[in-house]
Formats: structure tokens, C-alpha cells, sequence
């Protein structure tokens, strides 16, 4: 009986609180996400404590850390949270037209630069009143987890191999080219394998600690290293670095066509013989049934399957 009075007691917006809080581990956060006043989140907490007989999220210097117990809530909460949005959301049928669903979108920014912004337009003109978020994927950013928690619905990038304890579908491939200034040495005499190793290239920072990017785990499996002596977590103004310096960017050439009119910039062949970049989106068993979500994954295809190298 008592724990029944104890459920009883818990509501869906609770929940809700309950996974914001632990998640942005910030009071202040967690009521800005979830559209409240601060003293009402506040309040809600204080609710959550006494239902749980434990803190929850405790100060741990300037921070605020969630106890054992909340981190043990996290994935619970989400999962209940994704269950009922599921739950209704497939009950009604997903209608584009009328829906008012969030959308999540983990992508990384080396994507063909009109790829996000098509994904955006269908969705907002399919669903005029649908929310999109386009997250990034920077080294702060467990992808896995966030997909697990529902936190995103979708994440978009390349892998050599992708994980194979997500969902994928792959939606374009593309040939990886360099992009160098016209005034680098390269232009005008070509470059060897060797030479292009030693060359002063540019790469993006890693995803997550002790992450490879495709490039250099290929390089790695044949024995090989490049120089890398820049690196940038900002994709999209490497273009700008390398038009003024003596940098190489080693990426898929419909990446560097998008630049070519606008930048001083040559797209060169690479001297390594790579496999092509293969770019997946991948989701998890949580979302794999839901209408809503089914919906965006093919938003994500069209959009793909309509870019054009320029």
C-alpha cells in the first residue's frame, strides 16, 4: 500500500523534472530547458527529495553533481519519458501537419554545408509546428548515451566502422580530397605520399577523448602518421584557416567544392589512396519503433539523397 501511495504520487511532468535536472545537473539550466521559473523547478526538486529519500543533485565545489542514486534515475526517467511520448504519439498517428514533437538532431559540422540546413527546411515545412534542435558532436558529447537517454533522436557523421549496437542507415558517400590555399607549393608541384605526410595539416578535434577521426584511423591501420599541427573544434571555419596559411584539409570533396568559389582554395587529389567516406545515421532501439521518429529519419534520408556536389 505504501508504495502504491508513493506512485501515486509521481506524475509524467515530474519525471520530466526529475531527467532535466540530473541531466544539466543546474537548477538554473533545467528550468531555462524546460520553459519554468526557477522556484517552481526548485520546488518540484524538493518534491523529488522527499519521494526518494535522498538529495539527488548535491554542490561539489562550484558545481553540482548528481548523488549515486540520481545517476541511477538518468536512464530510467529517459526511458520512461521516450515510452509515453511513444506511447500517445503512435496511439493518435504521427501527422506532420498538426504535431508540435521536438526534434533532436547530433551532427557533426564537417556535413556538406547544405545538408542540416535542407533537413531543417522539410521539417519545418512538413511540420510547421514541430520544434528542430541540431546538437553538436564535440568531445564533450557521449552520443551513446544521449541516443540511450533520449536526449537526441538522430545522430549524423562518418565512421570507418560504425557501432554496431545502434540502428544505421547510410546515406551518401564521398571522396576524400585535400583543400589547400592556391599559393601552397602543392598546387603547383603536386605532392608524393611522403611529402603529403609531412605537410602541415589541419584536423578537426576529436569527438570525444582519445577519439580517431576516419582520416588518421585508416592512416594508423597502414602504418602511417600525418603532421597534424593544427587542430579546431569549429568545422566550418577550417576553410578560412587554410585559405590563409600553408594548411591541408583532408576531408570529402563535396565539403571542399562548397568552398571553391568563395575562397581562395584548389581541391587537390590525395596522394594516399583512401576508401570513400561513408556517412551514416545512426539511432537507437528506443526510437526504432516510433512514428515521430521513423518521420524524421526520412527527412534526414531526402535530404541526403538530394545533395549535389557543386
Amino acid at each position: 500500500m505504501r508504495d502504491q501511495a508513493l506512485f501515486d504520487r509521481i506524475d509524467l511532468h515530474l519525471i520530466r523534472v526529475l531527467h532535466t535536472v540530473l541531466t544539466e545537473r543546474s537548477v538554473s539550466r533545467a528550468a531555462l530547458r524546460l520553459g519554468m521559473h526557477q522556484p517552481a523547478v526548485s520546488a518540484a526538486l524538493k518534491r523529488l527529495r522527499e519521494l526518494a529519500g535522498d538529495p539527488l543533485l548535491v554542490r561539489s565545489g562550484t558545481a553540482m553533481v548528481p548523488t549515486d542514486a540520481g545517476l541511477r534515475m538518468i536512464e530510467p526517467s529517459a526511458s520512461i519519458l521516450r515510452a509515453a511520448e511513444v506511447l500517445f504519439s503512435d496511439a493518435r498517428g504521427f501527422e506532420p501537419q498538426t504535431a508540435a514533437h521536438t526534434f533532436r538532431i547530433a551532427a557533426a559540422d564537417y556535413l556538406d554545408p547544405a545538408f542540416l540546413p535542407q533537413v531543417v527546411a522539410s521539417v519545418k515545412a512538413q511540420a510547421p509546428q514541430a520544434h528542430i534542435e541540431i546538437h553538436p558532436l564535440t568531445a564533450a558529447s557521449d552520443y551513446h548515451a544521449r541516443l540511450a537517454q533520449g536526449e537526441i533522436d538522430v545522430v549524423v557523421g562518418n565512421w570507418l566502422k560504425p557501432p554496431q549496437d545502434l540502428h544505421l542507415s547510410q546515406l551518401f558517400t564521398d571522396r576524400i580530397v585535400c583543400m589547400v590555399s592556391r599559393e601552397h607549393p602543392a598546387v603547383r608541384r603536386g605532392w608524393t605520399t611522403e611529402s603529403w605526410l609531412e605537410a602541415d595539416h589541419i584536423a578537426p578535434t576529436p569527438t570525444h577523448p582519445g577519439a580517431r577521426g576516419v582520416i588518421d584511423e585508416y592512416l594508423e591501420e597502414q602504418g602511417l602518421a600525418r603532421n597534424i599541427t593544427a587542430r579546431c573544434a569549429h568545422f566550418g571555419l577550417i576553410p578560412r584557416m587554410v585559405a590563409s596559411s600553408l594548411l591541408v584539409l583532408t576531408t570529402g570533396r563535396q565539403f571542399c567544392e562548397r568552398f571553391r568559389d568563395r575562397l581562395p582554395v584548389q581541391v587537390l587529389e590525395c596522394p594516399v589512396a583512401f576508401p570513400d567516406l561513408v556517412y551514416y545515421q545512426l539511432w537507437h532501439e528506443r526510437t526504432h519503433q516510433s512514428a515521430a521518429a521513423r518521420w524524421l529519419r526520412e527527412r534526414v534520408r531526402e535530404a541526403a539523397a538530394g545533395l549535389k556536389p557543386q
